[in-house]
């Protein structure tokens, strides 16, 4: 049984039930808050001997249609359980199984009152704060200090408030002195009341108490039960299926087992099957699938990318990261634990890009004047962005058989960054980038490629403004004005790739790479109108609205 119930609380009082046909008076005996006498019902030796002991599903079964049969209708479902002895929801297991079955009608009923918390207790026995606070001020006054000594600092701080509004204290000087002698504390009147199931409290007075974390409304529902048109004192269980055991000589079988003596469930044989779904794509392969045609057209080449676990060194120390770049913290990363290590890196690779993070290498640069760690290097991680498969791809360019050619390369593909998620960003994402590898490639041929594509998808409108990149230098950051929001957003990031970067990978000195990239799943959610990125990607993915994506075209 509940804690919270009815009839034998002393720490609730009844409101109006919103069921017309309920009188909800403590007084009233006719009321659901009223206790039910054992004589009132069928079966009594049955329900006190069921008293504290589990009843089966086929015991309260009977008891209710025998009830039923006697009574025509169980007024309360929560009273009746309580007279049983049985939980509440068990009985109402009960009564759903006979509703499926059409023995009973069930009317739903709601029973509200007020109890008090904890707070509210603790209030009740030793006054509100305000009334502290006055009881312990004496005739003479004291300081604030003296009144913390008595009542504690948080006690006198609410209670100096309250008594200051209702004109019971004043400060004079730095003293604190009553302004009247005699106080009711009509707070703890208020919450006694509460206890003794008074319902003569003002609905403004209770409402300010809930304020004060001093009550709490509890809803109780039940149901009120009453015959339905397949009526029978005895449940006659009906069979879903035909089996075996059911045919042969009726004469030689059992009563009530051959099948002309058994009940069925009723067949729609006309009824047509749920419709099968076909499968469909996701949105972001949706978009894609378009960026991969627009790229593709421009010339590109897609890149491996099926590889989510990197090593540092091709994540970040390829790339010109230092190794004491916040990035590589574990709160921005995720690190693998097992395989902790990468196996190997390319031995005379490692050690260049080692002097250059060192001193500069042959590049002209000073490098970060670093020591360089090898176990730092090989630390496995889910890779923070494709970047680090581009550093791969631009080292077997400069190491082929032949020498180096010009090439263009795409990726679209997950990235993994422990991040907080909301409404925009998630702890993993999909990353398109770009880049091209030429000789004398400037930033203009950088700014034209960048148009090119996203005049492709529809963003005409671009804007472009200078940032930071560890590996790139030039860096620029990629704006798009949105239509529908009126503004200018940042949709991309750019830059070309440091020498610092290439050299060590042994492209000739006149190669430069252009490269940019942007997350799939923001033109996604521009594209298809959605606000939380949650509801396209993820466990809270919206699966009808999936479903019912069209194919994305720019």
């Amino acid at each position: 049984m509940a804690s919270w119930a009815v009839k034998e609380s002393k720490t609730c009082f009844p409101l109006r039930a919103t069921a017309k046909f309920a009188v909800l008076d403590n007084k009233d005996s006719k009321g659901l808050s009223a206790p039910r006498k054992s004589s009132d019902l069928t079966s009594n030796k049955k329900i006190d001997s069921r008293k504290d002991t589990e009843t089966s599903n086929s015991d309260l079964e009977a008891i209710v249609l025998s009830t039923l049969e006697a009574k025509g209708e169980i007024s309360d479902s929560w009273t009746f359980a309580q007279d049983l002895g049985v939980d509440h929801q068990s009985l109402i297991g009960t009564f759903k199984s006979l509703l499926v079955d059409a023995y009973v009608i069930d009317e739903p009923l709601s029973f509200s009152y007020w109890t008090l918390t904890e707070e509210g207790s603790d209030v009740m026995n030793k006054g509100s704060l305000e009334f502290q606070v006055f009881s312990a001020v004496p005739e003479s006054g004291l300081t604030m200090s003296e009144l913390q000594n008595i009542v504690g600092e948080s006690v006198s701080k609410i209670g100096l408030g309250q008594c200051m509004k209702l004109k019971w204290l004043k400060k004079s000087g730095d003293k604190i002195i009553r302004i009247t002698s005699n106080v009711i504390d009509q707070t703890a009147s208020y919450l006694k009341a509460v206890h003794n199931n008074d319902s003569n409290i003002p609905e403004e007075e209770l409402k300010n108490l809930k304020k004060r974390k001093l009550v709490q409304q509890i809803t109780r529902k039940s149901y009120r039960i009453t015959k339905g048109p397949e009526f029978q004192p005895k449940r006659v269980r009906k069979m879903a299926d035909f089996t075996k055991e059911m045919f042969g000589n009726k004469d030689e079988m059992p009563a009530g087992t051959h099948w002309s003596e058994l009940t069925f469930k009723q067949v729609n044989l006309n009824a047509m099957g749920a419709t099968v779904l076909g499968g469909n794509f996701h949105p972001l392969l949706k978009v894609r699938a378009e960026f991969r045609r627009i790229l593709m057209n421009m010339g590109f080449e897609e890149m491996p990318t099926n590889k989510w676990v990197e090593s540092s060194f091709w994540n970040f120390d390829a790339l010109f990261q230092p190794q004491s770049h916040p990035a590589r913290d574990a709160h921005d990363t995720f690190f693998m634990k097992d395989p902790h290590q990468a196996n190997a890196v390319p031995e005379e690779y490692y050690e260049k890009v080692k002097d250059t993070h060192q001193t500069g290498g042959t590049t002209g640069s000073i490098g970060y004047g670093c020591v360089f760690k090898r176990e730092e290097a090989l630390k496995n991680l889910l890779r923070t962005h494709t970047t680090a498969i581009s550093a791969q791809m631009l080292y077997r360019l400069a190491n082929q058989s032949g020498g180096f050619t010009p090439k263009k390369y795409f990726s679209i593909d997950r990235v993994f960054r422990n991040e907080a998620m909301d409404a925009t960003h998630l702890c993993e994402f999909h990353q398109v980038e770009g880049l091209v590898a030429d000789r004398n490639l400037t930033l203009g041929n950088l700014i034209g490629t960048i148009k090119t594509f996203f005049e492709a998808i529809g963003i005409t409108q671009l804007r472009f403004k200078p940032a930071y990149n560890p590996y790139t230098e030039p860096s620029m950051e990629i704006f798009g004005y949105h239509p529908d929001l009126k503004k200018w957003t940042e949709i991309g990031n750019s830059g070309m790739f440091r020498p610092e970067m290439l050299r060590p990978m042994g492209l000739p000195d006149d190669v430069r790479v252009i490269a940019w990239g942007l997350s799939l799943e923001r033109p996604t959610m521009i594209k298809y109108r959605i606000e939380n990125i949650r509801d396209l990607f993820g466990h809270k993915a919206d699966l009808p609205r999936q479903r019912t994506a069209p194919v994305a075209r720019f």
